[in-house]
């Protein structure tokens, strides 16, 4: 018989804001239950952790009272198993993916040639990129990084206007797997990376540089610097969270970044379950709008919002 599932709630940030969230734990592994309307449940640490037993944890949650039941399971399969091994119903994640075999390798052979431009102009104009610890002063230059504008990639800003105190509180959660980097200009930090360590490969957890220090490509050579702290764990992976249509992919691509596509799996638990994957209901009414339609959208919104921080 499969362990039973424990409900209870724990505290999170959701869009940058301090929130609560359901969840039940399976077998020692927290599981996080999201919408209202249709419930989904999902392992908590799903980039850092792998569902073992998938059908145990099924029965676990089919075993939960009717009132706190998800409707819906789903769980992926992680880098680097790419090849799908379960017969549940299968989507595809595009992750976006950088082969680390060395810092030489990735300068030589993976990266365009304007990033290594970048990069070396970036070292002329005086930028220092290094690895630095969670201290005060790096948690002061996230502030002023983070409240230079209400407004980034068209949308607001979830961290605009926190103090230090908050910041510091609110990111230091994950200490114990990050490695903080730092890029300096005449000692002011003008963007950071909190590089996370998943066991099988690094995530950028956290990539953010100053506005008006733009022209000094100080996102690349962030880049550069992890792609070196990944050869040094021996890590083989760097991944840059999911691969989009956005004008982030072809920041991405320069770096030597590619697109990896991952299975993850959906299992319906209850009727309404079925029904809402059978339709396709399960990402949401966002997935529902044509791309072409959403691409306006965006920018409409983009505007909107720019407009108004003006």
């Amino acid at each position: 018989m499969p362990s039973p599932a424990t409900p209870f709630t724990k505290p999170t940030l959701i869009k940058g804001q301090p929130a609560s969230i359901r969840c039940v734990e399976v077998g020692g592994q927290t599981y996080a239950l999201e919408g209202s309307a249709l419930r989904v449940a999902a392992l908590e640490d799903e980039w850092f952790e792998d569902v073992t037993d998938p059908q145990t944890v099924i029965e676990s949650l089919r075993r939960l009272p009717r009132g706190s039941r998800p409707d819906i399971f789903t769980f992926w399969q992680r880098m680097p198993e790419v090849e799908a091994r379960h017969t549940f119903h299968t989507e595809w994640e595009e992750i976006a993916v950088l082969p680390v075999q060395s810092y030489d390798h990735w300068w030589k052979d993976q990266i365009k040639s304007r990033v290594r431009n970048q990069i070396r102009k970036s070292e002329k104009d005086g930028l220092v990129v290094k690895e630095v610890p969670f201290d005060d002063d790096f948690v002061r230059g996230m502030t002023a990084i983070f409240n230079e504008s209400p407004v980034r990639q068209g949308r607001p800003f979830w961290h605009y206007g926190k103090s230090a105190e908050t910041i510091k509180q609110q990111f230091s959660r994950y200490l114990y797997r990050e490695r903080m980097i730092g890029a300096y200009h005449d000692g002011e930090m003008v963007g950071f990376i909190m590089l996370s360590n998943a066991g099988r490969f690094a995530i950028t957890g956290q990539i953010i540089s100053s506005l008006k220090h733009r022209d000094k490509s100080p996102n690349n050579a962030l880049i550069a610097k992890a792609v070196e702290l990944c050869e040094e764990q021996k890590l083989p992976y760097l991944i840059y969270l999911f691969w989009t249509d956005d004008s982030l992919a072809e920041f991405k691509r320069r770096c030597g970044f590619e697109p990896v596509k991952v299975p993850r799996y959906y299992v319906p638990l209850t009727l309404k379950g079925q029904l809402a994957l059978a339709c396709g209901l399960h990402h949401g009414w966002k997935a529902l709008v044509p791309r072409g339609m959403k691409a306006r959208l965006k920018a409409l919104r983009s505007r909107w919002y720019e407009a108004r921080s003006e």
